[in-house]
C-alpha cells in the first residue's frame, strides 16, 4: 500500500471545501489524510465539521499574537507534530507569511473562486459579476507570498451568460468541490512517483 499524503487545511468559515476533501479521502478519490484542521476564528463552522469527522482540529486568533512571524512559528510547531507534509487553504482568508512559506516551499495550495490572474482577492464572485465577465470560474494554484499570484495548477470555467449571484456560487462551488481533490490528487501522486 502507497504512503498516503498528511494535509493540512486551512479555513476561516464554513469549510464546505474541507468537507469535499474530506469526502474524497474516505471514497478513495484522494489517496491523502486531512490530520488537521487549522481556523483563525473559533466561529468557523470548519471545526465543527472537523469534529463531526473526527479530524483533530484548532484555532487562533491572529490578533492575540505580537506578530505574523509569531503566530506561523506557533503553527509550524503544531504542523511538526502533526506530520503535516502540505497545507491546503479552503477558504483561509489571510495571507501566508515567510515563516509558512519558507517551512512549506512549494507545498502549499490554494483554491480560488475566479480564473486568475483576473479577479484576485476578496469577493472574486462579486468582482466577476461587477465586471460583467462572460465566464467566472475557479483556479488550484501554489501559494506564494502574493494574492492570489502562484504557479496555476488546474482551472476551470463556464459561461455566466447573466446569471444571477446565487447561481454562479452554487456552480462555483460545485466545481471547487470535484476540481480540488482532482489537482490535489495528480499533486500527490506525482510527488510520491518521483
Amino acid at each position: 500500500m502507497k504512503n498516503r499524503t498528511k494535509m493540512a487545511v486551512f479555513a476561516s468559515g464554513n469549510g464546505s471545501n474541507f468537507q469535499a476533501l474530506y469526502e474524497a479521502t474516505q471514497d478513495g478519490r484522494l489517496d491523502a489524510d486531512i490530520v488537521l484542521v487549522v481556523a483563525d476564528k473559533p466561529s468557523a463552522y470548519v471545526l465543527e465539521r472537523a469534529k463531526q469527522a473526527g479530524v483533530p482540529a484548532f484555532s487562533f486568533t491572529p490578533r492575540e499574537y505580537a506578530s505574523k512571524q509569531a503566530y506561523e512559528s506557533m503553527l509550524v510547531e503544531k504542523l511538526d507534530r502533526a506530520g503535516v507534509e502540505w497545507l491546503v487553504l479552503a477558504g483561509f482568508m489571510r495571507l501566508i507569511g515567510p515563516v509558512l512559506l519558507g517551512a512549506y516551499e512549494n507545498r502549499i495550495v490554494n483554491i480560488h473562486p475566479s480564473v486568475l490572474p483576473a479577479f484576485p482577492g476578496k469577493d472574486a464572485i462579486g468582482q466577476t459579476l461587477e465586471a460583467g465577465a462572460k465566464e467566472a470560474g475557479v483556479t488550484v494554484h501554489f501559494v506564494d507570498e502574493g494574492m492570489d499570484t502562484g504557479a496555476i495548477i488546474a482551472q476551470r470555467s463556464f459561461t455566466v451568460d447573466g446569471a444571477d449571484r446565487e447561481t454562479v456560487e452554487r456552480k462555483i462551488h460545485e466545481i471547487e468541490h470535484h476540481l480540488y481533490p482532482e489537482s490535489l490528487q495528480q499533486l500527490f501522486s506525482r510527488q510520491q512517483s518521483v
